[in-house]
């Protein structure tokens, strides 16, 4: 039981540290390390909550005997998480492709890039919620046969 908390644990925050390197080296990519370090330091208000909020849901997902829907739900939430933290980076990918509509997007990203990292957030407070749900009801008995 020890190992296993360890081991959720060292995933959960593995899995933070890791979106936040994701960040900042698709930013870095794009507009140069020292941008993206200034850009986290303006959203990490945003950024450090959706990556803790992850982390949360990978550890969780480690700690806790994986059925069908609960994968689903951990993809489906992982997946809005990142999915925010792509939309958040893209719009500096989007800048450098000279197609009209490319930077039409990339000026909605960029407007709506708040918006979307909080999209992100509760969508980890979501999954943190059904997972944390899940763990109770197995330590009650009631997902034996899961």
């Amino acid at each position: 039981m020890v190992k296993e908390k360890s081991n959720s644990e060292l995933y959960g925050i593995s899995a933070g540290l890791g979106l936040l390197i994701f960040y900042l080296v698709v930013v870095s990519i794009f507009q140069g390390i020292s941008f993206a370090f200034m850009n986290l330091r303006s959203l990490w208000y945003l950024l450090f909550p959706l990556a803790i909020g992850f982390g949360i849901q990978i550890g969780l997902f480690v700690s806790i005997k994986h059925t069908a829907q609960l994968n689903g739900m951990v993809a489906g939430t992982g997946t809005i998480s990142g999915g925010s933290m792509i939309a958040c980076c893209s719009h500096f990918l989007l800048q450098m492709i000279p197609i009209a509509g490319a930077s039409g997007i990339a000026i909605f990203l960029t407007k709506y890039q708040a918006w979307l990292l909080v999209v992100g957030i509760l969508s980890n407070v979501v999954g943190i919620t059904l997972m944390v749900r899940h763990k109770n009801k197995m330590k009650g008995g009631s997902c034996h046969n899961e």
